[in-house]
This record gives C-alpha cells, sequence and structure tokens, in this order.
C-alpha cells in the first residue's frame, strides 16, 4: 500500500519532468550551440597569440552585458504569448509578436549604440593601446549584428511559447557551423582570406547573427505549426502602447540580466590592471561557466512557459507545481556540474588556451565556478518562475542588490585591497577576490528569490481560492 501511494505521487512528477524537457532539450541545444559562437571565439583566438585573445576577452566583456540585457528585454514576449496560449486566446499572438518585432528593433539599435560608446572605455583600463585598440574595433563591428540578434529573440520568445522548440535548434547548429568555419578562414587567414585575428571573430558573430535571423523567418512561414498564429499576414506599424507595455514587462528582465553579467563583464576590466594572464584567465573560465549555465537557463526558460500557460488557464496550483518541478530539475544539473567543473578543471582550461600561466590561473577559477553552479541554478530557476506570473521586478532588485550591493564591493575590498577601508586582506587578491564576491553574490540572489517564488505562488493561490469562492 506504502509503494503503491509513493508510487502514485511521484508520477505526477516525473510526468512534468518528462514534458519539461521534451520542451527543453532543443533550447538546451540552441542555447549551447549559440554560446558556443562565443567559446569559439575564444579559443580559436587563444591559439593565435595572447594579445589577440586579451582584445577578444576585452571587447567580449562588454558585449556578453549588451547581448544578455538584450535577451531579457525581449523575454517579455515569452510570458505574454505563454499567457495567451494558456488562456486560447490565439487571434491576439500575431499582434504581439509583430509588435516584440519593432520592439526588437528599437531595442537592438540603442544596444548597438551603447555598445560602441563603450569602447571609449578602453583607452583607461591599463591595456596595451594596441589591444585596446584591437578590442574597441571587435566591439565596432560585431555591434552591426545587435538589431538582427534582438529581432531573433523575439520570434525565439514566440516560437518558444507555442511549444515549438526545434528550430531554435537547429538554426542555432546552423550558427554554430557557419561561425567555426567563418573563424577557421578569417581568424587564421586560411584559403586566401585575410588573417583577422580578433576582428575575424566579430566579423563571423555579426554575419552569423543576420543570418539566423533569416532562417527563423523562413522557417516561421513555411512550418505548418505556425500557421494558426502567424504573425506575417501583413504591414502593421508600431503600437507605441502595446510596446510600452512590453518594454515595462520586459527592462526589469533586462536589468536583472544586466545586474548580473555586468558584474562579470565590470570585473573584466577592473583585472585587466592585472595584465594579459589575468583578463584572458577570467575570461577563458567565465565563457566556461557561461557555457555550463545554458543548461539550467534552458530548463528556466521552458518551466517559465509552462508556469504562464498554467497561470494563463487560471490554475495557480499547477503553476507553483510546475515552477518547483523545474527548480528541482535545475538545481539536479547544478550539483552535476559542480562535480565535473571541480575534476576537470585543468582540462577545461587546456582545451581554451596552450599559454601555460593562463592554464594554471583558469584552474583556479574555475573551482570558484563549481562552488557557485548550486546558487547559480537556483537563482535562474526561481527568477524564471516568478516572471511566469508576469511579475518581473522583484528579481531585478533582488539582482541589483546581490550583485552591485554585494559582490562588487566585496570583490574590490578583496581583490584591490584598499589601503582606506579597515577590513582588507594583506595582499591583495586580485582576480580571485573578484570571483569569491561572486559566489557570496549568487548564494544571496538564490536564497532571496527562493522566498520570493514560494511567497507568489502561495499568494496567487490564495487570490484564486478567493475568486472561485466569490463565483460559488
Amino acid at each position: 500500500m506504502t509503494a503503491t501511494t509513493s508510487s502514485s505521487a511521484a508520477s505526477p512528477v516525473r510526468l512534468e519532468i518528462a514534458t519539461l524537457w521534451r520542451l527543453s532539450w532543443p533550447m538546451l541545444v540552441g542555447q549551447l550551440a549559440t554560446v558556443g559562437m562565443g567559446v569559439a571565439d575564444v579559443a580559436m583566438t587563444g591559439h593565435v597569440s595572447a594579445e589577440e585573445l586579451a582584445a577578444v576577452s576585452l571587447g567580449t566583456s562588454v558585449w556578453s552585458i549588451v547581448l544578455v540585457t538584450v535577451m531579457g528585454t525581449m523575454m517579455a514576449i515569452n510570458t505574454v504569448v505563454a499567457h495567451e496560449i494558456g488562456a486560447a486566446r490565439y487571434d491576439q499572438i500575431p499582434h504581439s509578436v509583430r509588435q516584440s518585432m519593432w520592439k526588437g528593433l528599437l531595442v537592438g539599435l540603442v544596444a548597438c549604440l551603447f555598445a560602441n560608446l563603450c569602447t571609449l572605455l578602453f583607452d583607461h583600463v591599463g591595456l596595451a593601446q594596441h589591444v585596446a585598440d584591437r578590442a574597441a574595433l571587435f566591439l565596432h563591428v560585431i555591434s552591426v549584428g545587435m538589431p538582427a540578434f534582438a529581432c531573433y529573440r523575439a520570434l525565439y520568445g514566440y516560437t518558444t511559447s507555442i511549444n515549438q522548440t526545434k528550430p531554435i535548434m537547429w538554426i542555432a547548429i546552423f550558427g554554430l557551423v557557419f561561425n567555426v568555419v567563418s573563424n577557421w578562414l578569417l581568424v587564421y587567414g586560411n584559403w586566401g582570406f585575410p588573417r583577422l585575428g580578433a576582428v575575424g571573430c566579430a566579423v563571423s558573430t555579426a554575419v552569423g547573427m543576420w543570418l539566423m535571423l533569416g532562417a527563423m523567418i523562413v522557417w516561421i512561414k513555411y512550418a505548418p505549426a505556425y500557421r494558426m498564429t502567424y504573425p506575417f499576414t501583413g504591414w502593421e506599424g508600431p503600437d507605441w502602447k502595446e510596446i510600452g507595455a512590453m518594454l515595462r514587462l520586459g527592462l526589469p528582465i533586462g536589468v536583472t540580466y544586466f545586474a548580473e553579467v555586468s558584474a562579470f563583464g565590470l570585473i573584466g576590466l577592473l583585472v585587466a590592471r592585472f595584465g594579459v594572464v589575468a583578463v584572458s584567465s577570467h575570461q577563458v573560465a567565465l565563457n566556461f561557466a557561461s557555457l555550463v549555465f545554458m543548461v539550467p537557463l534552458s530548463f528556466s526558460i521552458g518551466m517559465m512557459t509552462r508556469v504562464g500557460q498554467a497561470m494563463g488557464e487560471g490554475n495557480p496550483v499547477r503553476a507553483r507545481f510546475v515552477g518547483w518541478v523545474g527548480v528541482g530539475t535545475s538545481v539536479a544539473f547544478g550539483a552535476l556540474s559542480a562535480i565535473f567543473i571541480a575534476l576537470f578543471r585543468w582540462q577545461i582550461a587546456a582545451v581554451y588556451t596552450s599559454d601555460p600561466a593562463v592554464q594554471a590561473a583558469c584552474a583556479n577559477l574555475l573551482l570558484l565556478a563549481a562552488l557557485f553552479q548550486l546558487s547559480d541554478a537556483t537563482q535562474v530557476a526561481t527568477a524564471s518562475a516568478i516572471r511566469g506570473y508576469q511579475v518581473t521586478r522583484p528579481p531585478m532588485i533582488i539582482q541589483l542588490v546581490a550583485f552591485w550591493g554585494i559582490s562588487l564591493p566585496l570583490g574590490c575590498i578583496l581583490g584591490l585591497a584598499p589601503q582606506w577601508f579597515p577590513w582588507t586582506p594583506d595582499a591583495p587578491l586580485e582576480t580571485t577576490g573578484f570571483w569569491i564576491g561572486l559566489v557570496v553574490a549568487l548564494t544571496v540572489a538564490a536564497v532571496l528569490l527562493t522566498w520570493s517564488f514560494e511567497k507568489l505562488a502561495r499568494q496567487r493561490i490564495r487570490e484564486g481560492a478567493k475568486d472561485e469562492l466569490m463565483h460559488t
């Protein structure tokens, strides 16, 4: 009797995990392929020279901040469409997608301008002038792809929320293959192409983003799954009221992503004063940690869709259930990734660079990356669950406090050991000190977001029960 009851109780969890996996695994492959472009840029440039690797590392520090902020800002369409699917308002979806595309164009152009303005900082981070110039040129070139990326993320959110995730996988794989091949031609100057080094990576990535947008539009046009909600039936100008509503929903997500990634990126700029080895090892460790992070992120995006659809159906009890299953799945992967990184950190460093000094510094940072895997998986999952309820400000506030109120100040104290501060280490811990600050920040964020998700879920259940009583 007990065994039967236990099996019966566990079956809804297993069923939800299976459903979440079917929704998320194509996104996982797509996310890994997308991040793989950055991995290819860093790894392939690392075998040219330490200076070229430093230029890509510095440029990518800024580029990653802009890219992920745009990705978060565009994520509003995910929860909007998921709620419309749950409520069976299919006729509203094409309008929402078209307006999200206009929003993407606006956000992409602003991000492109911002990325170019950031190059003015490169003359003041302590690197050799020729490395700073190469990093600036890298950013100028790669920023041309930003409008395409923002519009692609609008279509990404749309197709994810109608449970069509395989296009994301295949298009991202296409983008990765294009990026690696074009890097091989342009970074190293093979087959008579110019040897561009770091700039070759920027050209490959920018062109690849436009090709991925085109591929997504073509897929949506011809795949039968999109016929009921096909968004490109005719011309529709911008509806600024609708775009404003999406910005109010999406900007806090963008700021949330910015808070975390900018902390990592700003650390990249701060550690540049410690030399080429420090900035290169930081970027390599961060690049691999970002690659691993795509797994819980993919589960979280799938779970956000599931929570949004449940809330669109008016079922807050199910929303809480699918949310916690998604969180548990992400945390389980976080535990596995922590073990893997700790055991194979030297081999990981060797894949990126052949420089022994960079390898040694990178292996030390990867040990700290292993420490924050559990908290990183927890915070991204709980934040996505909260967004599934179309609530975006609490995660923003928590991330800002954690990363800008705790991580960066603590990192500066430990890494720089300023003499004016009364409690500093005897000698600066340099890059290691900044990464200790990141470990603490991710832990704080995980705890606060877990508490916020449970509080919100219970509140929505009580509100749903009250509404049901009023209608009986």
